[in-house]
């Protein structure tokens, strides 16, 4: 019943003490009021029946407790309340940009990189709820795989099908970046951000790393680069005739250009050697990325006191109807 109320007077309902004071006068009164008879057995009244007067003779003051505890509600005013809010965002636009070479299918990460840059991709995306996320992904070569969208569920089921192949093969991350870039230099976003993700070292494309991050200087935006596997050697994957076999090969990550890409842009560079790692770096990410939220909330009160008066008078006529007519009793 009062889900959803609340009180603009809740000070009244100390009032109410005065209910169990009334309800010990009126019983001390009822003792006083009728003389005790002393009679030597009660056999004789045994099985008389209560008459309905004397069953219905403290009704009256049932209904005057009741109707005073009513109109006690209606003074301290129960309200309910319509709200609506404004919200305004500051959101940024983002691109990741996920190497897919067939590097990334090393299981230094569990189980492989690229399905691990995919996991905490979709996490990222999860948490960036007023933002416009788009998604590039390179090797050989790169394309936009999904562009700037507030969409967020097409952006993930998008993230779900990326994988090794989907490009001629080799590391292109010159390429990568220069088509993220070209996705964000005519946004109108206040923040423009790259998130960059490779596990190798520029060996194709026309476009130079650094020239690429010269390009996104230019248009104020921010890179942050990962770099990802661990260090040392890792298990690769290779298909022979005789089924898949491990062989362990030397990382290779470019961390130089990585982190001058980052510097160029005031971004930041990351490495990732395990699961956690990577995860870690997202989160990081996301809490240097902040997104401004300007919430205006406004609320309607509504004054709900009528249907307690109503109902306290309704008591209250009653009462009195039943005090002066079934229930009268002689001075």
């Amino acid at each position: 019943m009062f889900d959803g109320v609340t009180f603009a007077n809740p000070e009244y309902f100390y009032v109410m003490i005065a209910i169990p004071i009334f309800l010990l006068w009126y019983i001390l009164r009822q003792k006083k009021q009728y003389a005790t008879l002393t009679i030597p057995t009660e056999t004789p009244f045994k099985n008389a029946k209560l008459s309905p007067r004397k069953i219905l003779r403290h009704f009256p003051i049932v209904l005057r407790v009741g109707a005073f505890a009513l109109l006690v509600t209606a003074l301290a005013r129960p309200q309910t309340s319509s709200s609506s809010q404004t919200v305004s965002t500051e959101g940024i636009d983002i691109i990741i940009a996920i190497d897919v070479s067939t590097s990334m299918l090393a299981e230094d990460f569990k189980p492989n990189r690229i399905e691990a840059a995919k996991k905490t991709a979709i996490d990222f995306v999860e948490n960036r709820v007023n933002d416009r996320i788009g998604l590039v992904v390179f090797a050989g070569e790169s394309f936009t795989l999904c562009p700037v969208t507030i969409d967020h569920a097409v952006l993930k089921n998008l993230l779900a099908t990326v994988k090794e192949g989907m490009v001629e093969d080799n590391t292109a991350i010159g390429m990568g970046l220069a088509t993220a870039v070209s996705r964000l230099k005519d946004s109108k976003a206040k923040s423009k951000v790259v998130v960059l993700l490779t596990d190798g070292v520029n060996n194709a494309g026309f476009v130079a790393p650094l020239t690429a991050a010269e390009i996104a200087q230019t248009y104020g935006i921010r890179v942050y680069t990962i770099g990802v596997g661990t260090r040392g050697m890792a298990p690769y994957p290779i298909k022979t005739q005789f089924g898949t076999q491990y062989r362990n090969l030397e990382v290779q990550i470019d961390e130089d250009i990585l982190k001058q890409i980052a510097n160029m842009t005031k971004g930041k560079y990351f490495r990732a050697t395990n699961n956690k790692a990577l995860q870690e770096i997202y989160k990081e990410i996301d809490e240097l990325e902040t997104t401004k939220v300007d919430v205006s909330v406004f609320k309607k009160f509504h004054e709900e006191f009528p249907p307690f008066v109503i109902v306290a008078f309704v008591l209250l006529f009653v009462e009195l109807f039943f005090r002066y007519t079934y229930l009268r009793t002689l001075p």
